[in-house]
Order: structure tokens, then sequence, then C-alpha cells
């Protein structure tokens, strides 16, 4: 396989869940095929990176990464052996991580696979149904499935800081028929 498509491979290996296929996440079902399309993707293997630009989509199954760009960092498993190992996923501008029952928006994101810790930030949006949480950032855990939303302090245009932000949230009860 050449060094292209392994690196492919390997990304969609590793890409929106962790390493461990068998475990249910709710990011979806980590063995199904990945589907990535961009206006460009650049192999930097000096860096260990690949860099995907311009309308990124990432499709597995029924989970849909979209941003301006994303970088995929990756380290030599073993050295002895040409197989790399995803560690790190960095995706900026316009940043939506969307399930058939969730969306989640923001500016920025990083997905730390060794850590399986996924943070977002940059106007923090989380909707499911008519229920909506914003805030600065996101940190949620893959292997607990524990979220956290937080909020930072605002600025004014002059920069001079203003009231402490404040995570909002809207919880919309069900309609009983």
């Amino acid at each position: 396989m050449g060094g292209k498509a392994f690196l492919l491979w390997m990304i969609g290996s590793f890409l929106l869940v962790a390493a461990d296929a068998s475990a249910a996440s709710p990011l979806g079902d980590s063995s199904q095929p990945i589907e990535i399309t961009a206006d460009s993707l650049e192999v930097l293997q000096e860096r260990q990176a690949a860099v995907f630009s311009g309308k990124v989509e990432a499709i597995q199954g029924n989970v849909t990464l979209r941003s301006d760009r994303m970088t995929v960092f990756y380290n030599q498993k073993d050295k002895s052996a040409s197989q790399n190992q995803i560690s790190r996923i960095k995706v900026e501008g316009h940043v939506q991580l969307s399930t058939p029952e969730e969306t989640v928006r923001g500016s920025s994101g990083v997905y730390d696979v060794d850590k399986e810790l996924i943070q977002m930030s940059g106007g923090v949006e989380l909707s499911r149904g008519g229920n909506i949480v914003q805030g600065s950032a996101l940190e949620y855990d893959v292997k607990s499935g524990q979220s956290r939303v937080i909020s930072a302090a605002a600025t004014a245009p002059d920069g001079s800081a203003v009231k402490p932000g404040r995570v909002k949230a809207l919880f919309v009860p069900e309609q009983k028929k």
C-alpha cells in the first residue's frame, strides 16, 4: 500500500472515535468506512502530519464532521514497522460535528486520540431537538462519556475585560400527546 493510501486508511481508522471499535460510542461506529472530501490534501512527512483544506467533510456511518481545515498528526507505532498511528486531529474554521440526534458547532477543535479527549472552542453550541447549550468551550471524554461546557470572560472591543462569560442552556420539555 502506498504512503498516501496507507495514511488515508489510518485516518479513516481513527478519525471520529477512539481506537476501540468494540465499545459503543455516542460518536458512532468506528468500524464503518470513512469518506473524506476536501479541496486539497498536503502530506507533511517531516512533521508527521496530513492537512486537508477547503470545505473538509468527513463522513463515517451517520456521523459527519465539517470544517475549513483538518490536520491529522501521526507518529510511528513501531520504529521497525512502517505502520503509523494517529495521535491528534485538529479542526479549524466553521467546525460542525453532527449525528442524527445532535449537532455541535464551534470555531476550532482538537481530538487527542491518546487521551481520548475532544476539546472544542470558539462559541460552542450543542443542540439536540429543541434543547441548546452554549458556552466558550467544550471538553468531552470519549471513554467515560462525560462532558463539560465552560464559558470564559468576555472582552470589550477595546480589549478591556467585561462581565465574566456564562454558560447558557435552553431545555424544551417534551409535549405530551
